[in-house]
Protein backbone atom coordinates (compact mmCIF):
# COMPACT_ATOMS: atom_id res chain seq x y z
CA UNK A 1 0.00 0.00 0.00
CA UNK A 2 1.06 3.30 -1.18
CA UNK A 3 1.14 4.95 2.35
CA UNK A 4 1.27 2.47 5.22
CA UNK A 5 4.32 2.79 7.03
CA UNK A 6 5.50 -0.37 7.61
CA UNK A 7 5.51 -0.67 3.54
CA UNK A 8 7.34 1.93 2.83
CA UNK A 9 10.17 0.62 5.21
CA UNK A 10 9.92 -2.79 3.92
CA UNK A 11 10.53 -0.83 0.68
CA UNK A 12 13.36 0.79 2.02
CA UNK A 13 11.82 4.23 1.65
CA UNK A 14 11.40 5.19 5.56
CA UNK A 15 14.72 4.14 7.39
CA UNK A 16 14.60 1.42 10.59
CA UNK A 17 17.12 -0.36 12.79
CA UNK A 18 16.70 -3.62 11.01
CA UNK A 19 17.17 -6.60 12.91
CA UNK A 20 15.97 -9.44 10.46
CA UNK A 21 14.39 -9.77 6.92
CA UNK A 22 13.64 -13.02 5.07
CA UNK A 23 11.08 -13.13 2.13
CA UNK A 24 8.76 -13.24 3.93
CA UNK A 25 9.07 -10.93 7.49
CA UNK A 26 10.96 -7.96 8.33
CA UNK A 27 11.59 -7.55 12.31
CA UNK A 28 13.08 -4.15 13.38
CA UNK A 29 13.05 -2.12 16.43
CA UNK A 30 10.48 0.13 17.88
CA UNK A 31 10.65 3.93 17.98
CA UNK A 32 9.11 4.84 20.94
CA UNK A 33 10.62 1.12 23.48
CA UNK A 34 8.63 0.61 26.31
CA UNK A 35 11.43 -1.88 27.49
CA UNK A 36 15.05 -2.39 27.12
CA UNK A 37 14.09 -4.86 24.42
CA UNK A 38 11.38 -4.00 22.03
CA UNK A 39 11.13 -4.84 18.31
CA UNK A 40 8.22 -5.37 16.08
CA UNK A 41 7.73 -8.45 13.70
CA UNK A 42 6.17 -7.37 10.57
CA UNK A 43 4.92 -9.30 7.41
CA UNK A 44 6.08 -8.50 4.30
CA UNK A 45 2.31 -9.33 2.70
CA UNK A 46 0.03 -6.35 3.68
CA UNK A 47 -2.40 -7.49 5.75
CA UNK A 48 -4.14 -4.58 7.51
CA UNK A 49 -5.04 -6.54 10.59
CA UNK A 50 -6.07 -9.60 12.02
CA UNK A 51 -9.40 -9.33 11.21
CA UNK A 52 -8.20 -9.37 7.55
CA UNK A 53 -6.61 -13.38 8.49
CA UNK A 54 -7.89 -16.43 6.65
CA UNK A 55 -7.18 -19.75 6.63
CA UNK A 56 -4.67 -18.63 3.49
CA UNK A 57 -2.62 -17.13 6.10
CA UNK A 58 -1.99 -19.27 8.22
CA UNK A 59 2.13 -20.68 7.26
CA UNK A 60 2.82 -16.64 7.55
CA UNK A 61 1.46 -16.37 10.59
CA UNK A 62 3.04 -20.13 12.15
CA UNK A 63 6.42 -18.17 10.50
CA UNK A 64 5.69 -15.00 12.43
CA UNK A 65 5.39 -16.10 15.65
CA UNK A 66 8.18 -18.97 15.35
CA UNK A 67 10.56 -16.22 14.51
CA UNK A 68 9.33 -13.82 17.13
CA UNK A 69 9.99 -15.97 19.56
CA UNK A 70 13.93 -16.94 17.97
CA UNK A 71 14.17 -13.45 18.07
CA UNK A 72 13.60 -12.76 20.94
CA UNK A 73 15.67 -15.14 22.21
CA UNK A 74 18.65 -13.98 20.26
CA UNK A 75 18.31 -10.67 21.55
CA UNK A 76 18.74 -11.22 24.93
CA UNK A 77 14.88 -12.16 26.34
CA UNK A 78 15.35 -16.11 26.98
CA UNK A 79 13.93 -15.82 30.55
CA UNK A 80 10.75 -14.44 29.02
CA UNK A 81 8.96 -11.51 27.34
CA UNK A 82 5.65 -9.98 26.63
CA UNK A 83 3.71 -10.41 22.83
CA UNK A 84 1.22 -7.44 21.57
CA UNK A 85 -0.97 -7.23 18.69
CA UNK A 86 -3.47 -4.67 18.68
CA UNK A 87 -6.12 -5.20 16.13
CA UNK A 88 -8.19 -2.56 14.71
CA UNK A 89 -9.10 1.10 15.77
CA UNK A 90 -10.66 -0.15 18.67
CA UNK A 91 -8.01 -2.39 19.70
CA UNK A 92 -5.52 0.80 19.72
CA UNK A 93 -3.99 -0.12 16.66
CA UNK A 94 -2.08 3.03 14.96
CA UNK A 95 -0.78 1.59 11.73
CA UNK A 96 -3.21 -0.64 9.56
CA UNK A 97 -0.55 -3.37 8.68
CA UNK A 98 -0.58 -6.68 10.86
CA UNK A 99 2.31 -6.44 13.16
CA UNK A 100 3.70 -7.95 16.73
CA UNK A 101 5.47 -6.45 19.43
CA UNK A 102 7.91 -8.12 20.97
CA UNK A 103 9.51 -6.52 24.19
CA UNK A 104 11.14 -7.23 27.72
CA UNK A 105 14.04 -6.36 29.67
CA UNK A 106 17.47 -8.38 28.82
CA UNK A 107 18.23 -11.62 31.22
Amino acid sequence: MSNCLFCKIIAREIPASIIYEDEDIIAFNDIHPKASIHFLVVPKLHIASMLDLTVMHSELIAKLILKAGQLAINNGLGGGYKTHINTGKNGGQEIDHLHIHIYGNKD
